[in-house]
């Protein structure tokens, strides 16, 4: 019986942990509610948003516990992934990023192109040094300069650009949950923490669509 109650004990303190962690997610002190919300992609879905740079040493930190993230989230939830662009000059990264979401690369490039410029020290500073990286994954390099030129990378461009407005970004990575939740590592105090508090947003959002 006092082995039992011991358990039991046990039991319920990590309850009680579990639910005071929760009440420690508070509004203004881990994530801020954006004062007006974004039009998400899809309704019928929880959409959570990584606004991120190629150019950032914390994103390309941040990028495998996102991956993981992504493998283990529920089904009602899909994450979308958005590169900031503060100046001129970084549109080199960003167009390169999304010509490989334009070419259906992205999965296997994505994390090639952190590795790149943060372990190699490779710049991608125009369209050839992207169409020669690409070309490395089997893409004709003149298909891979027509993408990274084209008129649909310039609209994804100009759609990331205002989402990031809307979101009111301030850095990176920072994520967005549902169009309403700002959430970044300056609030949370780490990048595990950022998914703990989008996880916790998450299920407060599913629980108001049932409602």
């Amino acid at each position: 019986m006092r082995k039992l109650m011991t358990v039991l004990g046990a039991v319920f303190a990590l309850i009680g942990c579990g639910e005071r962690t929760e009440a420690q997610y508070v509004q203004g002190k881990h994530y801020e509610v954006l004062a007006q919300p974004v039009r998400t992609a899809d309704p019928a879905k929880i959409e959570v948003v990584e606004v991120f740079s190629y150019g950032c040493g914390h994103c390309y930190a941040f990028e495998p516990l996102l991956q993981s993230w992504e493998k283990k989230k529920p089904s009602d939830v899909y994450l979308m992934q958005i590169h900031a662009m503060w100046n001129p000059q970084m549109e080199a990264l960003v167009r390169g990023y999304y010509t490989s979401v334009m070419l259906g690369l992205k999965d296997r490039t994505h994390m090639a192109v952190f590795n790149a410029i943060h372990k190699e020290q490779r710049y991608f500073a125009d369209a050839d040094q992207w169409a020669e990286f690409f070309a490395g994954y089997g893409v004709d390099k003149a298909k891979a300069l027509s993408a990274y030129n084209s008129f649909g990378v310039s609209s994804q461009i100009k759609q990331a650009e205002l989402r990031a407005r809307e979101y009111k970004i301030t850095g990176t990575p920072e994520m967005v949950v549902n169009g309403k939740y700002r959430v970044s590592s300056t609030l949370t105090g780490g990048h595990q923490e950022m998914l703990k508090v989008v996880d916790f947003l998450v299920v407060q959002e599913r629980s108001a669509k049932k409602k």
